[in-house]
Order: structure tokens, then C-alpha cells, then sequence
């Protein structure tokens, strides 16, 4: 490495966030960038380690060890040490084809693989991902990546989030002509309307779309296959196709009262707020504010955090989360060693807005709904109850602890509670098999539907998954597909007509 003993010399230096203050008045990056000279001390802590598990991405049942991308960390970190930023971006992309999202949303998998952190603070790796990104960001450095030739072959990506648009950016790479077909008015999926702009700023994901399409990647938006667009299109006219649709059916509370208004589910409570945002909600997306109100958030995770910023951010009058799983501790413990994810906690952005803002910590765990109570078809109040998790038919569940119910004021529900599986719709129409869970059925080896021209990715193949994910999932998807094409008698195929 750059700095062999930079471990010893300099402790890590977490990225520093806005005053909590000022950033909650707006929804522009709660994050401040980097400086140069941290960066650079912050990559000499990369040690020259035997094994760097780091870029490992191996997915066990314990949880995962490294970036599932296979990031070549050290080597991006030495680039960045020696001052060669945009070596290292080149590095970086080798790989990922999107270290700007990636630097913001992803919850940093390498770091809890780092080797220094088996004994000290691990790697930033995460912030100098970013820094590197932004540095050619801003410098107008992203020049468009147009393949030598043509393979001729004409492939149709369905759904423009990070599985689609890893997909497409390969696929093109190839040689591939791509169509990306997207059923909302803006590329980007959950990108663009699951994420608040506060972490991952829209501009961002214009600009990444921007480049695509000037790499010849046509998008088409408001366009949903299978009702605006018939599959028997789809199918007829594309050598191929690849569905990464993700998974859009959320979870939601099956309690008396759940159908009143004022209870919304997290991403048409997210979409709504971002839409408004950039100006183009709808008149009932515009009325889903929480300005003024007693919001209660049901669920926990990153997508529970981002809820409960939005909500400071609209003006509500106070914010309850509620977790129905125990606390995590505050550092491993014997069944999560090292190299493992470590399952600890964290008080993310969100949770540290609203404990300055209201003076305590939001989330209640071990608690869930029981029911939502209103007046005039409007939610008044939330009835919660505390839980046990005992063993149930060779697993554990949670179970209502009788006595221990409490009402609570709430004027808005919103429920994090993740995702159950994609829509069936298209799966259905195109009559290709499904997961037990309800995902299409394909492997990780080939990514084939049970449709020979059809193929699958992300969330919709493999269910409800990080971004990283998603996008190793559309990379190595494309991979398939292109080298099912090119392996057809005379390199194209007849098109599927059913």
C-alpha cells in the first residue's frame, strides 16, 4: 500500500453531516464533502493485509463478508493515496458501474469486512467511494463508455431501477442496443422516488441517466409493459428481454383500522414527498403531509429513517418509531464475529434529527400495532402493544404481552414494514414460473426465466434486497443474456412470439 503504517498513524474520520439544526429546513444533502487531505490520510489506514475480505462478497447464512460488487478496495485506495483520483475511478468502474449511488445508499458491507476493523475502526471506504465519485462529478470528468462495435441485437430492459440501470450500462457495454422501459414519468425506481433527496440527491441519478442516454440507452417512461405496452410487443420486437421490475408490493398492517386516512405505506409516503420536491405531484400525493401532525412510523431499518426524516423535514409535531424486534446490541457478539456484517447499532441521520429535535429517541422496540382508531374515516390514534419473541413451530415469533397495550395520538401512520414479493402482473402475462416467494424463478448462474429469451435480476428474481445487490444482479444478468445471444445459431435468435 501507499502508507504501510498508516493504520498506526491516523485514526478514522467519519464523513462530517450539516448542523442538524439547518439541514432539517430543506432536503439538500445532509452530508458535507470531504476534503482532500482526510481522504488521503483516511485511504493511507488501508492495511497491506494477507487477505483483504473487504472486496470479498460472499453472501453466507450468517450474513455477508465484503461488497458484493467485488470492489477492489485496496487497490482503489492506493490509487486515491498516490493523488490518482481518477485512476481510481477507473478502477472503480471497472466494476461498479455506479459508485455514486452506491457511496450514499449502501450501508457499506466492506467496511464490516475490513481486517483493521477486526480490532480497531475500520477503513472509511465508504466516504472515499464518495469522494472520488463527487471529485469527477463536479469536474465534468464522466465521459460517456461506447462499445468498439455493434453485436446487433436489440434487448429490452423492463424497470429503470438499480438492477435495471446496471443492466442497461452493461448490456450497452457489450454492444447491445437497449431500451429501458420505465412505467413512472423518471428514470431510477426506488432511486428516484424510494430514496429522499437528502441522501441521494436527484440531480444525481439525472446525470448518471443523462450519460447513459448520450451512451445511446433509450429510455422510455410512463410506459408500464404489460398494460400500456403489451408482452406479445415486447416480445416480438426484442431479441431479449430482462425483467428488473424489484419488488413493489409492501408489507402492510393487517389490523382494524388500516384502511383509514392518514395511513399510508413508506414508498407512497417517500414518492409523494419527492414528487411534490420536484414539482410534479399529484393533487392526493400533494395532500400527504405531515406538517403539524403526531406521525407514527411502523417498522425500523433504513427506509423507517428515512420516513421519520421526512417527516421533520415536513414539519411534524413529533415522530414515534416502532420496531417490533429487540435492539441490537451496541458492539458484536459471539455468534456475529468478524469477517461477518456486524448486527449492531446504529443511530442513523434520521434517528439523530429527532433526537435533537424532540429530545429523545424515537424507537420503541419490542412493540407493534394493534390497532389504529379515527374519527370521520381519519386516523385519531394508534393502539400499540409490546412483544415477546418465543419459539413457534422450530422458529420464533412474536407474541402480544396481554396488559401491556398503550394508546397513542397519531394524525399519520406510515408503515416500513418491507416488501412481500413483485407484482404478478407481468409474470403472469408472460406465464413464466415463479418462486415460492412469488419472484420469477431463475438462477444465479444464468438468470434464465423459464421463457427462453427472458431473463430476470434484482429484487424480482432474488426478492427484497440492498442496492448493492441489485446492481450485481443487473450486471451479471446482462452477461448472461448477451452471451445467450451470441452463443444462437448465426448470433441473433428468431423472435418469441406467445
Amino acid at each position: 500500500m501507499g502508507k504501510p503504517t498508516g493504520f498506526m498513524e491516523y485514526e478514522r474520520v467519519n464523513a462530517a453531516h450539516r448542523p442538524i439544526e439547518e439541514r432539517v429546513r430543506d432536503y439538500f444533502d445532509f452530508a458535507l464533502p470531504a476534503d482532500a487531505e482526510t481522504i488521503t490520510r483516511q485511504s493511507a489506514r488501508c492495511m497491506d493485509c494477507g487477505i483483504p475480505f473487504c472486496h470479498a462478497g460472499i453472501a453466507l447464512p450468517g450474513g455477508t463478508v465484503g461488497c458484493p460488487l467485488g470492489n477492489l478496495i485496496p487497490e482503489i485506495n492506493d490509487l486515491v493515496y498516490n493523488g490518482d483520483v481518477k485512476g481510481a475511478y477507473g478502477r472503480m468502474t471497472g466494476i461498479n458501474p455506479f459508485p455514486e449511488f452506491t457511496s450514499r445508499v449502501c450501508p457499506a458491507l466492506c467496511e464490516g469486512s475490513c481486517t483493521l476493523g477486526e480490532h480497531e475502526l475500520p477503513v472509511t471506504v465508504k466516504d472515499i467511494e464518495r469522494y472520488v465519485s463527487d471529485y469527477m462529478l463536479e469536474g465534468g470528468s464522466i465521459r460517456p463508455r461506447l462499445p468498439r462495435s455493434r453485436t446487433g441485437h436489440k434487448v429490452a430492459v423492463v424497470g429503470s431501477g438499480p438492477a435495471g440501470l446496471a443492466c442497461a450500462d452493461m448490456l450497452n457495454r457489450l454492444g447491445n442496443d437497449v431500451t429501458v422501459f420505465e412505467r413512472a414519468d423518471r428514470p431510477g425506481g426506488l432511486l428516484t422516488y424510494g430514496i429522499p433527496n437528502m441522501k441521494l440527491e436527484k440531480s444525481i441519478v439525472s446525470e448518471r441517466v443523462r450519460i447513459m442516454t448520450e451512451e445511446n440507452i433509450e429510455f422510455v417512461l410512463n410506459t408500464e409493459v404489460g398494460l400500456d405496452m403489451p408482452v406479445i410487443t415486447l416480445l416480438g420486437e426484442f431479441d431479449a428481454a430482462v425483467l428488473c421490475c424489484g419488488t413493489a408490493n409492501e408489507r402492510k398492517l393487517s389490523v382494524d383500522g388500516a384502511a383509514l386516512r392518514g395511513v399510508y405505506t413508506a414508498v407512497k409516503y417517500l414518492s409523494a414527498s419527492t414528487k411534490r420536491l420536484l414539482g410534479n405531484a399529484s393533487r392526493d400525493e400533494s395532500l400527504i403531509d405531515a406538517s403539524g401532525k403526531n406521525v407514527i412510523v411502523v417498522g425500523g431499518g433504513d427506509t423507517g429513517t428515512d420516513c421519520v426524516a421526512t417527516a421533520i423535514r415536513q414539519g411534524a409535531r413529533g415522530v414515534l418509531q416502532l420496531e417490533i424486534l429487540p435492539a441490537l446490541p451496541e458492539s458484536r457478539t459471539e455468534d456475529n464475529p468478524w469477517p461477518l456484517w456486524p448486527k449492531v447499532r446504529k443511530t442513523d441521520y434520521g434517528i439523530e434529527e429527532a433526537m435533537a429535535l424532540f429530545g429523545e429517541d424515537p424507537r420503541r422496540y419490542l412493540a407493534t400495532v394493534r390497532e389504529i382508531k379515527g374519527t370521520g374515516g381519519k386516523v385519531t390514534s394508534v393502539v400499540t402493544v409490546n412483544v415477546e419473541w418465543i419459539p413457534s413451530g422450530g422458529r420464533i415469533a412474536p407474541k402480544p404481552i396481554e396488559g401491556t397495550e398503550m394508546e397513542l395520538p397519531a394524525d399519520m401512520v406510515i408503515t416500513a414494514m418491507g416488501f412481500t414479493g413483485p407484482e404478478r402482473s407481468l409474470i403472469d402475462q408472460l406465464q413464466i414460473e415463479a418462486s415460492p416467494g412469488g419472484c420469477v424463478a431463475a438462477n444465479d448462474t444464468d438468470y434464465k426465466s423459464s421463457l427462453p429469451t427472458v431473463f430476470a435480476a434484482g429484487d424480482m428474481r432474488r426478492g427484497p434486497s440492498l442496492v448493492v445487490w441489485a446492481i450485481v444482479e443487473g450486471r451479471n444478468a446482462a452477461v448472461s443474456c448477451d452471451r445467450y445471444l451470441n452463443e444462437e445459431k448465426n448470433g441473433k435468435i428468431a423472435p418469441l412470439i406467445v
